[in-house]
């Protein structure tokens, strides 16, 4: 058999270029100019990116147990001063928010605490009413607005109601009648307590005030009324609440239980020591 005839035609020569040791090292430079730059970026864009604040621990409440009288709490910083309507809304909305980071109350619920201290401070100036009491009293009822998944809205409005549990006379709660139609509370046979400071109707409709002055009737599902209207009556008995004596008569009316006055007196003390005086 005859064998097929094979091609015996040479291969074309390469074309001239660099030694393949050479075109290795360009490669090897490629990469690292490619890699410095993804580094040169990178390190730009952390230095431009805000480092993230650290995580603010739990404000933490101590439990103390004063007897009625033996003290009050310490002094606070003050609410700023303003002038006889508490107008200045810009200082209250800084001083609320400086105050915030430091005691995790919402700043909209420590403006309207502090609003309460200036205007008792222009009608009622020997009352002495601090905004920590208010706040004290306001952690113990609501929860600064907050229970039962409630949210204070910018206007001061809760997104929710909070109305406290029928007084109908159960074992442990007090028996009392309606005294407004239900119109508060919802509940045309007995009464509850409403809003965020946790005011009876019969006692809202006698010092409810309307903290904004637009000439609507006073609300007590808003933060601002509430709170407000929690000072005057605070300060209805012409007591000094700067001292031991006026300030747990004061509170003990607000709610006639020591253990009570007790839960108010830790959170105000606890907040006027995160806040001292200037």
């Amino acid at each position: 058999m005859v064998e097929p005839t094979q091609s015996r035609t040479a291969p074309a020569p390469m074309p001239p270029g660099p030694p393949r040791r050479y075109v290795a090292r360009l490669v090897l430079a490629g990469a690292l100019i490619v890699t410095g730059l993804v580094l040169v970026l990178t390190i730009g864009i952390t230095r431009d990116d805000p480092e993230p604040e650290p995580p603010q621990p739990e404000f933490v409440v101590p439990q103390l147990k004063p007897p009625p009288g033996a003290t009050a709490p310490r002094p606070a910083l003050a609410a700023p001063e303003d002038r006889p309507k508490a107008s200045d809304e810009a200082a209250l909305d800084a001083w609320s928010k400086r105050i915030t980071r430091i005691i995790q109350v919402p700043a909209r619920v420590l403006a309207a605490y502090g609003r309460a201290e200036m205007w008792m401070r222009s009608d009622r100036p020997g009352c002495k009413l601090s905004w920590v009491t208010l706040a004290g009293i306001g952690r113990v009822e609501s929860q600064h607005g907050h229970f039962n998944g409630a949210e204070v809205g910018a206007d001061g409005r809760l997104t929710k109601p909070i109305v406290g549990p029928v007084l109908d006379g159960s074992p442990g709660v007090q028996a009392v009648r309606d005294t407004d139609g239900g119109r508060l509370d919802g509940d045309a046979t007995w009464d509850h307590a409403v809003g965020p400071m946790q005011f009876l109707p019969a006692t809202w409709q006698r010092w409810a005030a309307r903290a904004n002055g637009d000439g609507n009737p006073a609300d007590p599902q808003n933060i601002d009324d509430s709170a407000l209207t929690a000072a005057r009556y605070l300060c209805s008995g012409g007591a000094d609440l700067s001292t031991p004596d006026g300030w747990w008569g004061a509170v003990l009316t607000y709610n006639q239980s020591v253990a009570y006055g007790q839960e108010v007196f830790s959170g105000a003390d606890a907040y006027a020591a995160a806040n001292p005086p200037a």
